[in-house]
C-alpha cells in the first residue's frame, strides 16, 4: 500500500513537471559584423500548433507581447530596434478582439549592439506569452547572456 501511494505522488509530480514545460524553446547567438558591432540573434523554436506574439502589437490590452530587457552597461550600446522575422501571421483574433501579429514554428529577433568591450557577454531577458488554438501559457520571462565572439 506504501509503494502505491508513492507510485501515485510520483506520478502526479511528474505530470506536473510535464504540462509545464515550455512550447518555446530559446537559442541565444552573436555574429560579428565589424570590429565594435554584433548582431545578437535570438531565436525562438515553436512546438507546433503554439505561438507568440510580436514586440509590435497596436495595444497592451491583448497578449503579452515579446519583450526583450538587455542589461544596461557602459560597455554595450543598443542599435536601432529589435528586428524580427520568421513564420509570420497577421490577423484578427476573435479571442483578444484585435489584429494581431504572432509567430509560428520559428521566430527570430534582431538586435544589433556596439560595443567597447567585446570580452564581456551581453545579457538580460525575454518576456513572451506562448498560446494555442484554445489557451494561452502565463508570461514567461527567460534570462540569457550572450558570449561575443
Amino acid at each position: 500500500m506504501k509503494h502505491l501511494f508513492f507510485s501515485l505522488v510520483f506520478i502526479f509530480i511528474g505530470s506536473l513537471l510535464i504540462a509545464q514545460e515550455s512550447p518555446v524553446k530559446w537559442s541565444f547567438t552573436a555574429e560579428k559584423v565589424s570590429e565594435q558591432e554584433y548582431d545578437l540573434v535570438i531565436t525562438a523554436s515553436i512546438e507546433t500548433g503554439w505561438s507568440i506574439y510580436s514586440q509590435y502589437l497596436e495595444s497592451d490590452e491583448g497578449p503579452v507581447r515579446t519583450e526583450f530587457e538587455f542589461k544596461s552597461s557602459n560597455d554595450i550600446q543598443l542599435i536601432g530596434k529589435t528586428e524580427e522575422s520568421g513564420n509570420k501571421k497577421e490577423s484578427y483574433d476573435e479571442l483578444f478582439g484585435m489584429n494581431l501579429i504572432k509567430y509560428s514554428k520559428k521566430a527570430k529577433f534582431t538586435q544589433r549592439v556596439k560595443v567597447t568591450n567585446p570580452s564581456e557577454p551581453v545579457s538580460g531577458f525575454v518576456t513572451y506569452m506562448s498560446c494555442d488554438a484554445t489557451s494561452c501559457l502565463p508570461p514567461t520571462d527567460v534570462d540569457f547572456s550572450i558570449p561575443l565572439r
